[in-house]
């Protein structure tokens, strides 16, 4: 059982160690998010398994709040209604489920973030598809090389690693990032 700990404990640190050397890419899609906020747009997330609950967290974290007291960000999760996405599904197919909601609910200069650690997610790729006909701002949060995604997103960071819980690992750690130079960025902070 120790192995198995000291294994996982490992590998995490040495991928969390090369994070830094994105930081150029953190910025910069921080900034994306923090101009669009000041503009009145919505930050949109998406993702599956996993990625649907670090999408869920995240976008709460700026509705509700991260570090303090503040006045709610727009940001909505589109895996977070089941009535929809099982419509969705139903009368589409599975591969539409985030992209119909984005045709829906996305304006010019809104954000989408799409988590996927293999950047192959058919739903997510549709989705930046249909947000980049809008004139959407698209962003990747990536692992595994960045997949198909990476060349559909205006922005990404693609976590170094094929080990999909390191890179869901990472993801949250990014994501907690950017939501903290949000607040740093929109002088949110007390």
């Amino acid at each position: 059982m120790e192995h198995i700990i000291k294994q996982h404990l490992e590998e995490h640190l040495s991928v969390a160690s090369q994070i830094e050397s994105l930081k150029a890419q953190i910025q910069s899609i921080a900034q994306t998010l923090i101009q669009a906020l000041k503009d009145h747009k919505t930050i949109f997330w998406c993702g599956n398994g996993g990625s649907a609950s670090d999408s869920q967290h995240l976008a709460g974290e700026l509705i509700g709040r991260f570090v303090g007291d503040r006045k709610p960000l727009k940001s909505i999760a589109l895996n977070a209604d089941s009535a929809v996405m099982t419509c969705i599904v139903n009368d589409y197919g599975y591969e539409h489920i985030f992209s119909r909601q984005v045709e829906g609910l996305g304006t010019k200069g809104d954000v989408l973030i799409g988590i996927t650690t293999s950047g192959n997610s058919q739903n997510v790729l549709n989705a930046y598809q249909t947000a980049n006909e809008i004139g959407m701002n698209t962003i990747g949060l990536l692992g595994k090389g960045g997949g198909k995604a990476a060349s559909l997103v205006q922005q990404s960071i693609i976590v170094p690693s094929n080990t999909t819980a390191r890179i869901q690992e990472m993801h949250i750690l990014i994501g907690h990032i950017l939501c903290d130079l949000i607040e740093e960025g929109l002088h949110l902070k007390a």
